[in-house]
């Protein structure tokens, strides 16, 4: 079981970033987090990579326990874990054909990674769901990011995912 407290979440980026850099002929720009708390300003996710045929726009979350947020009652972010800002971007970009635009949802208490396009999560949020629960949800419709645990963080291997 892991301490819950503290945020593992920008060393999740690092190795996302590290797992895409290390498929051949990928493209992976890392999009900086906005610190300056300025209204309005904000990215639609962490990466955006490109691997023939397809982009990516992928943003990472991390968490503890079971469940993954996707709606709160907050007007301010009214998806729980993922900003307003990151939801309507990503929902945005899938529309565009071959792209896959979504969230890379780490479950560290379960050992697990796994990929959820923004359609499913919608899907979810439409049926009521309030989160994504690693003990539930339909695998069918997400990736399984393999990797390789170290002590507490994966190497892993996104070639299948991207497709190369």
């Amino acid at each position: 079981m892991s301490v819950v407290g503290i945020n593992r979440g920008k060393q999740f980026e690092n190795q996302v970033e590290a797992g895409l850099r290390r498929v051949p002929d990928t493209s992976v720009t890392r999009l900086i987090d906005p610190q300056a708390g300025f209204a309005g300003v904000y990215n639609v996710c962490d990466f955006i990579a490109y691997h023939y045929p397809h982009q990516f726009f992928l943003e990472c979350k991390s968490c503890y326990g079971n469940t993954l947020s996707i709606h709160t009652n907050n007007p301010k972010n009214r998806y729980g874990a993922i900003s307003n800002g990151q939801w309507d971007g990503l929902s945005e970009a899938a529309l565009t054909v071959g792209t896959v635009s979504g969230v890379l949802a780490w479950f560290i208490d379960h050992d697990e990674t796994l990929f959820i396009p923004i359609q499913v999560l919608q899907e979810m949020r439409d049926a009521g769901c309030k989160s994504v629960n690693i003990k539930t949800v339909d695998r069918s419709r997400c990736c399984i990011i393999p990797g390789i645990k170290r002590r507490v963080l994966f190497d892993y291997d996104f070639s299948g995912f991207l497709g190369g």
